[in-house]
């Protein structure tokens, strides 16, 4: 596969005591999902490189542990080795650590009763690999509109703190009649200087109020069908989670996992819940002997290029072949949105702060006018 390491494995002194690993599976609870998928992906192809070498599972973990940089990653690494030595399979304990997805530990079963250990580990260093890649591809794609966005909010916030109050001084003192359009710029600068603290004091506890809903299903299940809506960014967004979807698909179906048991997988693999209910639905479908293609139908996630070479994949038997190339196919037009994505949003986004600070000036400067004319 030509994969190398991103760091070189070398060895490192670490301390150990002798209570050391009575604690290790208590001290692997508290990370909760600290192993991320970078460090996944890093984790997976070092593993299938060692093992390809012919070292043993365990003296693998051992060496992947000592790599490391953070006291937490060895500590959890090493303790995955410990288990294996104790005979647990790594199947098992995948499955006990809550770092690791059924996706991941489903497939190193497969792998383990299959001999094909290596295999399964590259195949899983390529999923995180694009995982990583797509998350990429989305943030080059949102990250400069957001910034344009939060400029655009500064600015906002800094003339009608500071210049608006400028000019309502100059308009009480002259007493001008005020339009209405500049009625309602002063009376949005005076809720924000009244209550501009309680607002930063809100954006400041955002994400910790965000990170709680994210674990409520009722929060999960609106917040991603609203997704869908947004303009653009709906389309865009689902092209990124059903392209993840076939991924899946295509590395379960060529690592030979009954459909259901692939549909069931990717549901975990991918936490976006228009996609999780449409697989759970059709899942259940399928076992009551309905067609695939057919079910898929039945949803707008999923378009009719998907659903014509699934009719084909059912006709030939070759639905993993069918997956891995609506994957390469929906992979390069994932990148090509992204360029489109970014190429529509900045301009728009542009468009939107000079407006905004248009609107602004101009509902300041119609008084202005009527005064001049009143003194002249």
């Amino acid at each position: 596969m030509g994969i190398k390491f991103e760091t070189p494995i070398t060895k490192s002194e670490t301390k150990e005591t002798s209570n050391f690993f009575d604690f290790l599976n208590k001290d692997i609870n508290l990370f909760g999902n600290s192993f991320s998928n970078k460090k996944k992906e890093n984790f997976y192809a070092r593993l299938g490189i060692l093992l390809k070498s012919g070292i043993s599972l365990n003296k693998a973990l051992e060496l992947i542990a000592e790599s490391q940089k953070k006291e937490k990653n060895q500590v959890l690494i090493l303790g995955l080795s410990k288990q294996i030595v104790a005979g647990e399979s790594l199947y098992e304990v995948l499955k006990a650590n809550s770092n690791f997805s059924p996706y991941e530990y489903q497939a190193i079963k497969i792998g383990e009763q299959t001999g094909k250990l290596y295999n399964i580990s590259n195949d899983l260093f390529l999923f995180f690999r694009q995982k990583n890649e797509q998350k990429r591809q989305v943030y080059s794609a949102l990250s400069y509109p957001l910034i344009i966005l939060f400029t655009a909010l500064i600015v906002v916030y800094f003339m009608m703190q500071f210049v608006v109050p400028m000019f309502v001084d100059i308009f009480k003192q002259n007493k001008v009649d005020l339009p209405w359009i500049t009625q309602m710029i002063v009376d949005l600068s005076n809720f924000i200087t009244s209550y501009g603290g309680y607002l930063f004091l809100l954006l400041f506890t955002l994400p910790f109020i965000l990170r709680y809903l994210k674990k409520q299903a009722w929060y999960r299940r609106r917040l991603d069908s609203l997704k869908l809506k947004i303009p653009v960014i709906g389309s865009y967004l689902k092209k990124v989670y059903v392209t993840q979807f076939v991924q899946a698909m295509a590395l379960l179906t060529n690592a030979k996992v009954p459909m259901v048991n692939s549909l069931s997988l990717a549901q975990e693999m991918i936490p976006f819940y228009p996609l999780q209910s449409s697989l759970k639905e059709i899942g259940s479908n399928i076992i009551k002997g309905e067609k695939l293609s057919d079910n898929f139908a039945n949803y707008s996630l999923f378009d009719k290029d998907m659903i014509a070479l699934l009719k084909v994949a059912e006709e030939t038997n070759q639905t993993e072949f069918v997956f891995q190339k609506l994957f390469e196919q929906y992979s390069d037009d994932l990148k090509y949105s992204s360029q489109i994505i970014t190429s529509v949003l900045n301009p728009i986004f542009i468009l939107l702060v000079s407006l905004i600070v248009g609107v602004i000036l101009i509902a300041m400067y119609l008084p202005m006018f009527k005064l001049s004319s009143v003194i002249g």
